[in-house]
């Protein structure tokens, strides 16, 4: 138990203390934080007191402005830093609590914060790795018997997104100008999206990495993985359906993608790791691992349109509905040989369950705008309206104790005038 209140229905417990960057009105210098209750701990202040027989040799990356420098040093320092955290922050600890000045000056209010993005993110790479979600674009686009592409069982898909256009959450989106073909007898049109989606899903941000040519085996993965963030990868369908063919999305994604501003480590989620999912065909031996690496995180989505008080929930699903594990996500991406750096984010793709309410996107809530998908007194959707705000949550709970990640938000704006 930490000295520190912190509410029942918290996201931040002693047990979770997940790492994030924040400045404030008084400082506005990006510093490194970790969340506990509604307050942020600034490690700034405090990294004289992160000891430990390899922390002692790195206090210095905890002033810089984003978590990269942390990402690199492994996960020896990050468990150990952890550790530390936690007795720093305990009730049986005097270290912090008996120093009122240093106290003062090393917590901050979470409502006085403004949050920035965590790391300096090199690249940003998405996958389409829920069963769920690929079944349901193939039975739209394909057919049932056709739904899963050849290669869809074999290997993780993904795609080399944008890094320059991820951004953290409250950033609006522009609704974005492109191509399209809304009648396939005619040539195609430009102006605004008119089926503009959300994508709920998870990402994870890259610790030490590579070398060029290097790749990392299945049994190293674990150890450049540092934590998890939700992402909402904001989405243009029928920008994308124009534009896939031959090489796959572009302009349909690149438009923003929005992702939480804490980072929940590894260590905080091992209590609620699941099983993971069945795969048929067993993969080859470079993706194979025995050990479970999946994990129950409950996730939410509402939407808040113009003139609505409050989000209403559309959609609730959970991330063990992925069928391939973030170790082999990472070992398929670096098996080239391509170099993963400190601080690259990876996503998990649209997370979408078995049920009719755990899908994760419009596109398969409306079934491509065939039905629409009520916001309660707040009307109906088949695709986003200009001036709707997009919230995600996600957290894992056991025995009382609520490990979470907050929200991320995003507003959709008009598109801009031609």
């Amino acid at each position: 138990m930490s000295f520190i209140e912190v509410s029942p229905d918290s996201h931040f417990p002693i047990q979770n203390l997940p790492y994030g960057v924040f400045s404030t009105q008084e400082n506005l210098r990006h510093r490194i934080g970790v969340a506990i209750g509604d307050k942020i701990l600034d490690l700034s202040v405090v990294k004289h007191l992160l000891t430990g027989p390899h922390l002692s040799n790195c206090q210095d990356v905890f002033d810089k402005s984003d978590l990269n420098e942390l990402m690199a040093q492994g996960h020896v320092v990050w468990a150990e830093t952890r550790q530390r955290l936690q007795q720093l922050l305990s009730v049986n600890c005097n270290d912090l609590k008996a120093d009122s000045d240093l106290m003062a000056r090393a917590f901050v209010p979470m409502e006085s914060a403004t949050m920035h993005l965590p790391a300096s993110i090199g690249d940003y790479t998405d996958f389409y790795s829920s069963f769920y979600h690929a079944t349901n674009v193939g039975i739209m686009f394909r057919s049932k018997e056709n739904a899963l592409m050849p290669n869809w069982r074999s290997l993780p898909v993904g795609y080399h997104g944008r890094a320059s256009s991820v951004v953290i959450s409250g950033t609006p989106i522009r609704r974005p100008l492109g191509q399209t073909k809304p009648d396939e007898t005619k040539p195609p049109v430009f102006g605004p999206c008119r089926q503009m989606d959300f994508e709920l899903e998870m990402g994870f941000f890259t610790g030490p990495g590579n070398k060029l040519g290097d790749p990392i085996p299945i049994g190293k993965a674990h150890e450049n993985i540092f934590g998890m963030v939700l992402v909402n990868d904001w989405s243009a369908r029928d920008i994308q359906k124009w534009e896939y063919i031959p090489l796959g999305p572009f302009l349909a994604k690149n438009l923003g993608t929005s992702i939480s501003p804490w980072v929940v480590t590894m260590e905080a989620l091992k209590p609620f790791t699941v099983s993971n999912f069945q795969q048929e065909p067993t993969p080859l031996p470079y993706l194979q691992h025995n050990d479970d690496y999946n994990f129950d995180i409950k996730l939410e989505v509402g939407i808040k349109g113009e003139g609505m008080a409050t989000p209403f929930t559309i959609a609730k699903s959970n991330f063990k509905y992925m069928y391939w594990t973030m170790k082999q996500q990472l070992t398929h991406h670096s098996v080239t040989g391509c170099n993963i750096r400190p601080g690259d984010l990876l996503a998990s793709g649209t997370i979408s369950g078995p049920a009719d309410d755990s899908l994760g996107s419009m596109l398969e809530l409306s079934w491509k705008g065939s039905r629409t998908v009520s916001l309660g007194d707040g009307g109906s959707r088949k695709f986003l309206l200009d001036g709707d705000e997009v919230f995600m949550t996600g957290y894992c709970e056991a025995d009382g104790c609520r490990i979470g990640f907050g929200e991320v938000a995003g507003k959709l704006l008009p598109a801009h005038p031609i």
